[in-house]
């Protein structure tokens, strides 16, 4: 049997997420450094994909799709691994399927490219754009890419959690419609996103997710989003960034800042104060060569078992 393994990083929450004049959904990602790893290991004796742990179903599904696009036969057995927790809107599902897809080609010899992978995953439910090695403007309800903006400076992100979880799914079906004026504030901050993107402009980015963030309340109602606010003013950080589907907030700060250290430590401290559960992360910026790092797992992984 061939092996192969896959890796997928996550995003925290979304840069900005909405709706634009149009009507049509997108959401800017916020790469973020941790992953899902898929091992797949193909049967060709057998019809089905059984899958470790067993709720990751999905990726189970994906993969007995993936094989078929590659025109092989047979089934397999699949392990999926994650440091994305479930339900927070880390893109743990989204990148349990690319990391499967990835995971699949490696074992069978092919490639599948971005676009592809979006192909398989729109059958399958709502996605974010971690099939991108870079920043994108998304619309993850019809699982296309609308454009590739970059990537930015690695951030530290201290993050909040407020507890429970969200079904994306329900989340996005449940979830009402934009007024006019608020379509046209989404496109306005869009067009200052993807400017600040291509400039590498850190504070900018920070104020459009931190107005992203508030923005949302109104599909997402944030308990302590004012409390995470008026921390990022005390200690000068970048803004707040939200999971829009999630139950995460996150502090952002400047890596480079001189003082990184020390508002890092304020505001895990100013977030301890709250209830829920505090940590530390890194978003993936262009420093970080090969973001998803399965470019090359999935390449060198492929062996006779």
């Amino acid at each position: 049997m061939a092996q192969g393994t896959g890796r997928s990083f996550g995003t925290f929450g979304e840069l900005l997420q909405g709706t634009v004049h149009s009507g049509q959904h997108f959401m800017v990602t916020c790469p973020l450094a941790a992953w899902s790893t898929a091992t797949f290991r193909h049967a060709p004796d057998t019809t089905n994909v059984d899958v470790h742990p067993v709720r990751k179903w999905k990726a189970a599904r994906i993969a007995m799709s993936a094989l078929r696009v590659a025109g092989v036969a047979g089934g397999g057995h699949l392990t999926v691994h994650s440091e994305l927790p479930e339900g927070k809107g880390l893109a743990s599902s989204s990148a349990d399927l690319v990391a499967t897809v990835r995971a699949v080609a490696a074992a069978v010899g092919t490639r599948f490219h971005a676009e592809d992978i979006e192909s398989l995953m729109r059958e399958i439910e709502p996605s974010d754009g971690v099939m991108y090695d870079e920043i994108v403007d998304f619309d993850h309800r019809n699982v296309r890419v609308r454009e590739r903006l970059g990537a930015l400076p690695s951030m530290i992100i201290v993050a909040h959690d407020e507890g429970g979880q969200i079904d994306t799914v329900h989340y996005n079906e449940a979830a009402g419609a934009h007024t006019d004026e608020e379509r046209r504030e989404y496109g306005r901050l869009l067009t200052t996103l993807r400017t600040a993107v291509r400039d590498g402009d850190l504070a900018e980015v920070g104020r459009v997710a931190t107005r992203s963030a508030e923005l949302n309340t109104r599909q997402n109602p944030r308990r302590f989003l004012d409390e995470l606010r008026q921390l990022s003013q005390e200690i000068d950080a970048l803004g707040v960034v939200c999971a829009h589907s999630g139950t995460v907030l996150g502090i952002l700060i400047d890596r480079t800042d001189p003082d990184a250290a020390a508002k890092t430590e304020a505001a895990l401290a100013g977030c301890a104060a709250l209830p829920g559960t505090t940590a530390v992360h890194r978003s993936l910026g262009h420093e970080d060569g090969d973001w998803s790092r399965q470019g090359a797992l999935h390449l060198t992984h492929h062996q006779r078992m």
